[in-house]
């Protein structure tokens, strides 16, 4: 096995609790060294954050440090657990067959146990898959058809009805504007996430 493909075994435990609603599943973190925080999505060039800020407060530089060339971790999770999102990826452990952080460059190993991650989190409704190989490996474990980017299907877990969305992927790879990107999640953001929260305050 050479050097550029030895297992890379995911970083970090899933950021989801007993009440998350909506759970943000990618694929895999990209290597270390394109880390700009200890967190999901932490590539400076990822738009995960920039969508954040703008679907939530019109602003894409809202969880930007930009004189570190970082994000605002603590303003993160503050918002995460707000609107009770959670994050984790659809593999656990991973070969890459090439030196770079594309998903066709991923060879999933081990897959995450998703039965496992939906049974934490028993209020959950809806999961988002932020990429294709997300969604390949989501809608074969639960033999349900893929959305088309931007919509959801319905599927059934223990006799609960959740959503899965198909999301544009939010890395810089993927041909779509920032603003185009942030345009399709924002009905997400509107009908689900700030839903939530508007629910609780009445």
């Amino acid at each position: 096995m050479s050097s550029l493909e030895q297992l890379c075994v995911h970083p970090w435990e899933p950021f989801v609790h007993h009440d998350t609603r909506v759970i943000f599943l990618g694929s895999f973190p990209p290597d270390k060294r394109r880390w700009a925080m200890d967190f999901f999505y932490p590539n400076y060039i990822n738009d995960m954050w920039r969508i954040f800020g703008l679907c939530l407060y019109g602003d894409k530089m809202r969880f930007v440090d930009e004189e570190q060339h970082s994000f605002r971790l603590d303003d993160i999770k503050e918002m995460l657990i707000k609107y009770k999102v959670g994050l984790y990826d659809t593999a656990k452990v991973v070969r890459r067959t090439r030196n770079t952080a594309a998903d066709k460059d991923l060879e999933v190993v081990e897959a995450t146990n998703l039965e496992e991650l939906l049974s934490i989190a028993p209020k959950c409704c809806a999961v988002v898959t932020t990429g294709q190989k997300a969604t390949d490996i989501f809608c074969q474990h639960f033999d349900i058809p893929q959305p088309k980017v931007g919509e959801y299907v319905g599927f059934n877990f223990h006799d609960r009805p959740l959503r899965l969305y198909r999301m544009p992927s939010s890395s810089r790879a993927y041909p779509l504007k920032l603003e185009r990107k942030a345009q399709t999640y924002q009905p997400l953001f509107d009908e689900l996430i700030k839903t939530i929260i508007h629910n609780q305050s009445t």
